[in-house]
């Protein structure tokens, strides 16, 4: 079994027109957002053996967030820049090709490509993926090349910043 989180950015800002969207930052709710949800991530049992993150500004500072939040070691970020705007399949390849060892992997990107994924691999349908939502997906595969022969798991946790019933601590823990 393996397990799929799903992490996208937080709150980016748009204070600058001018400024290109991969350095966008966070903007004072993403820097509200990111720590509740990493403290809700840590509080649910949340333990990935490798975070991969888009390089974007926004992505990267969520992901370093998060880590701090739930004792993961900054260090052992691992920015992909294939992950920035990336599309579903992107995103299976990318994870396709982490070790084995890793059972657990965390993703942090972007829209519409994590919204895309959470709902073919998930079994919750979604209207929405808002930003520093997380959905985490237990897959019943082996290896991660598996991912490309479109499995389907269980969704175990969706979460997000304004969840107006709190987050599913219980759900996340793992079944070992």
């Amino acid at each position: 079994m393996k397990r799929l989180t799903l992490l996208r950015h937080a709150k980016s800002s748009w204070n600058d027109p001018g400024q290109p969207d991969f350095e966008r930052p966070l903007n004072a709710r993403g820097f509200r957002d990111a720590p509740r949800m990493g403290q809700r991530l840590r509080h649910a049992g949340a333990r990935p053996s490798l975070i991969l993150t888009s390089p974007a500004v926004r992505a990267f500072e969520t992901a370093k967030i998060i880590a701090a939040e739930i004792g993961y070691p900054r260090e052992f970020l691992q920015r992909e820049q294939s992950l920035y705007l990336a599309d579903p399949e992107t995103i299976l390849e990318i994870v396709s090709l982490q070790d084995n060892a890793f059972n657990d992997v965390m993703v942090v990107g972007h829209n519409p490509g994590l919204h895309e994924l959470a709902e073919r691999i998930g079994t919750m349908p979604l209207t929405n993926f808002p930003t520093c939502a997380v959905m985490v997906v237990d897959i019943p595969v082996r290896d991660w090349e598996a991912l490309l022969q479109a499995p389907r798991g269980e969704t175990v946790h969706y979460d997000w910043p304004r969840n107006p019933n709190g987050p599913d601590a219980d759900l996340l823990r793992r079944r070992d």
